[in-house]
């Protein structure tokens, strides 16, 4: 008797399959400027299907080591990756995927845009990157930073063009050195210390305990100046360089693949999930570094530039996996046989399939919008974008974590035991899910960070706005959307209040996370709605199906079945 071997058909194209993405090209950037980023969407998407999705493979197969000595007995603390992992790097350089909205020529064809095509290019990159889209992030949080024009330009020109390079043999990439044993998310008890050299450099000691991408060329530490009180928001951001080829302290001659002196790789982290990504412990002694704005002056705002759009990215990363999950599930379900029929056929699996396809259309709006806001931002200075990414951006971040890991749960469900068993790749779908909630904030964490932004930084009201807005379009396309969206708009203006009056209730305190859920649910519905406005059937169905389910809470199982080929 013949063995089995269940045919799996492999998902399409990430780019042209994917109707939300298009559509929402088309609206934000118009259909000459879609037009004009379609090649390089294409010429990425052509590399994901096959050489990247290959590379991905091995640097799964393949997870980083530490070489610690060489055979003589040098410390030399190398990180050795895959060439999966090199081959992620290359791509990452030659798509632009950090450079592109640093880019004179991005910015004079698509403005303030050129932020939408960025997310777009992450969008099609981030889930078969083996997470190499971490550095990506950092990196791009890094060129951010060093943007800013209180930045000292030596500095600036000696670094930003290696982080923005599209030339794979001189880009490169950054960590982000903040997070320390004993205080985590509470910077305040960070105790990495800086002082001040003779020759305009500083000097860092300290214990780093979360250091992704510890393979990069230089990482953003924060640390404490010497003298300077106790509290977080006088730490100062600090480049560090990583190797002895950047380090003004390395010996004459000294191989230029060596750690700079200072710097020592304490070990890799064993992870749950993100594991073809080299994390470490790493221990500062005086290592060389050089601050990135006036160490004299509270820095923690400087160094959220870099928070901020890594937040982003975070959100980018959750949404993409969720569309790329969705597709693998839906290729799957086309070509199993279940019943005398194909499991894309039963209305059960279907209905699980559309549920998931509108969370994978909220969880893109919310990134897709907070992108646009930071293009906004950077391109023109525009005040009213600022305010609201000044909310937006912890909302996207902590609703599309969480939705990442529930989705990603489903799909590995979708697929029976073959979805439990690693060498499907499977997975990894929700081992590296998990860190989306964590990474850059837990989900508490950033929904006190909205607290704060709703009482010191009235921030809640262009979000009500934008909400208000939703509401009179929502009239010409479905009332009963229109009806919903005004009962959630009351509440939540209702909810704002309770806020700003007693910020430190217990019951506002221990409710944060509820309500920054319910307000990143609604800004999902705000954005789809828009969406919709120019007749996205897509964007409507899920605009309808995903208030409903997450502002109503009503079952929808019935109308995903029916829907699921326009949602998916």
């Amino acid at each position: 008797m013949a063995r089995y071997v269940q045919p799996v058909t492999a998902p399409g194209d990430p780019y042209t399959d994917d109707r939300l993405l298009r559509s929402w090209l088309d609206r934000q950037l118009g259909p000459a400027g879609h037009a004009a980023a379609s090649g390089r969407l294409a010429a990425l998407a052509a590399e994901i299907t096959g050489p990247l999705r290959a590379a991905h493979a091995d640097a799964e197969a393949h997870p980083p080591t530490l070489v610690r000595y060489s055979p003589w007995g040098a410390r030399i603390d190398r990180v050795d990756t895959s060439a999966g992992w090199q081959a992620q790097r290359a791509a990452a350089a030659r798509h632009a995927v950090v450079a592109l909205p640093y880019q004179a020529r991005a910015r004079g064809e698509w403005g303030a845009a050129a932020r939408v095509v960025q997310h777009a290019l992450l969008h099609l990159y981030g889930p078969e990157s083996a997470t190499f889209s971490c550095p990506v992030a950092m990196s791009d949080g890094a060129a951010a930073l060093l943007a800013r024009p209180e930045v000292d330009p030596a500095v600036r020109d000696a670094w930003l063009p290696r982080l923005t390079s599209t030339d794979p043999e001189t880009a490169v990439t950054s960590g982000q050195w903040m997070t320390e044993s004993q205080g985590g998310s509470d910077l305040a008890r960070s105790s990495t210390v800086g002082r001040p050299a003779a020759d305009g450099s500083w000097r860092l000691s300290g214990e780093k305990w979360f250091c992704s991408a510890a393979d990069s060329a230089m990482a953003v530490a924060l640390a404490r100046p010497e003298g300077m009180p106790r509290g977080s928001r006088v730490l100062a951001p600090f480049l560090v360089p990583r190797y002895a080829a950047d380090s003004p302290l390395a010996e004459v001659g000294v191989d230029p693949t060596a750690p700079a002196p200072g710097v020592t790789v304490h070990r890799l982290k064993e992870k749950l999930g993100t594991r073809a990504l080299p994390t470490a412990e790493v221990g500062l002694t005086d290592a060389y570094a050089l601050p990135l704005g006036d160490p004299t002056q509270p820095g923690l705002t400087r160094a959220m530039t870099l928070v901020v759009v890594t937040r982003l990215h975070n959100a980018a990363a959750a949404a993409a996996g969720m569309r790329r999950g969705l597709a693998y599930a839906r290729a799957y379900a086309d070509s199993r046989q279940v019943a005398g029929g194909l499991l894309s056929a039963s209305p059960l699996h279907r209905a699980t399939l559309g549920i998931l396809a509108v969370d994978a259309a909220g969880a893109f709006a919310l990134a897709g919008h907070a992108f646009s806001l930071l293009g906004r931002v950077e391109v023109g200075a525009d005040p009213d974008a600022a305010a609201e990414l000044r909310i937006a951006a912890p909302l996207a971040k902590l609703a599309t974590g969480r939705l990442a890991v529930a989705s990603a749960s489903e799909y590995v469900e979708s697929f029976g035991g073959a979805g439990y068993v690693e060498d499907t790749g499977v997975p990894r779908l929700l081992r590296d899910a998990q860190v989306l909630p964590i990474w850059e904030g837990t989900t508490n964490v950033l929904s006190l960070d909205v607290l704060r932004a709703i009482v010191r930084e009235d921030a809640a009201p262009p979000l009500l706005d934008r909400l208000d807005l939703a509401v009179d379009t929502a009239r010409r396309l479905n009332p009963a959307l229109a009806d919903a969206l005004a009962t959630t708009a009351r509440r939540l203006r209702t909810a704002v209040d309770e806020v700003t009056a007693d910020p430190d209730a217990v019951a506002v305190v221990a409710g944060a996370r509820e309500f920054a859920l319910r307000l990143a649910y609604a800004l999902a519905a705000a954005v789809l709605v828009e969406q919709a406005a120019d007749g996205d059937e897509l964007a409507e169905v899920a605009a309808r199906l995903w208030v409903r389910r997450w502002l109503r809470g009503e079952e929808i199982a019935a109308d995903a079945h029916h829907h699921l080929d326009v949602l998916c």
